[in-house]
């Protein structure tokens, strides 16, 4: 199994979760030296697994990571599409390149990770992708609206995915989680510079809209491990389903925007969260 991402957050705990079930995990990061909190949880739990550096962005360096794990095991399992960034900001705050480095990130660098690791599962004849979405690649919300249009990306293209592969015996998941509390939501914080702008229009809303979500983050229920369990699933199912949704909190978000008329929930919820950002 190869996990991109891994040093921290999701993919670390991830990485040590299947590790603990038995997998062969090869635990990526763009930079070795970013490894040690996932060699002490390692050490921790008396797990093995195979650290590589593999920086999504860089095609050679993709390259030499499936190259390696090829001749190592002959072949790849499974890929979680982990590794990504994030950009927080209205939308007139962002800048391009802060946006470019965002898609290069999130949607070009989990479409050319997948397309390294296609010619080994399809000459296998089974195979198991899983994307690390979101809720927010279901659902939008004020501030996040370049993040949400790569999480949206990444669903259109596991759908697709999904479709292409499955008569090469090759099955893609789309796990979507909720707010968790990681590191993302601290030192891997990542603010559009223009967000932080005193004379800026959206100034005030934005770090309204910063505080309230800061808030849902202090209060969710949902642990790293939660999400690691959803990944274990999606890749050792006989059956996988597309989509795991991962929180109580986003299952009911989800269901509700699906069952309740559009117009209705569009007022509903997010004319709740606006009142609370524009008060």
């Amino acid at each position: 199994m190869l996990i991109t991402g891994a040093s921290s957050g999701l993919g670390l705990e991830t990485a040590l979760y299947l590790a603990e079930r038995g997998m062969r995990v090869y635990a990526s990061m763009p930079n070795l030296e970013e490894r040690s909190t996932l060699e002490t949880g390692a050490r921790e739990r008396d797990v093995s697994l195979r650290m590589l550096e593999l920086d999504i962005t860089r095609p050679a360096s993709i390259d030499a990571a499936v190259r390696t794990i090829v001749q190592e095991t002959g072949g790849i399992g499974g890929l979680v599409n982990n590794a990504g960034t994030r950009l927080r900001g209205c939308f007139e705050d962002l800048a391009d390149d802060e946006l470019r480095t965002l898609f290069d990130t999130n949607v070009f660098g989990t479409m050319a990770v997948t397309r390294a690791v296609l010619p080994a599962m399809r000459a296998a004849g089974h195979g198991r992708i899983v994307m690390m979405t979101s809720v927010a690649g279901r659902i939008g919300s004020f501030g996040v609206g370049g993040y949400c249009a790569t999480k949206f990306a990444q669903e259109g293209l596991g759908e697709s995915l999904a479709l292409e592969l499955a008569p090469f015996g090759i099955q893609v998941v789309l796990v979507e989680p909720g707010i968790v509390n990681t590191t993302a939501w601290g030192v891997h914080r990542v603010v559009a510079r223009g967000a932080n702008d005193l004379r800026g229009p959206y100034f005030a809303w934005f770090h309204r809209a910063e505080q309230l979500a800061d808030a849902f983050v202090r209060s969710s229920p949902i642990r790293p491990q939660d999400v690691a369990e959803a990944v274990h699933r999606a890749l050792s199912a006989r059956r996988p389903r597309l989509r795991y949704l991962v929180g109580r909190r986003a299952a009911t978000v989800i269901g509700l925007r699906r069952h309740v008329p559009g117009e209705l929930f569009e007022r509903f919820y997010f004319g709740q969260l606006m009142r609370r950002v524009l008060r």
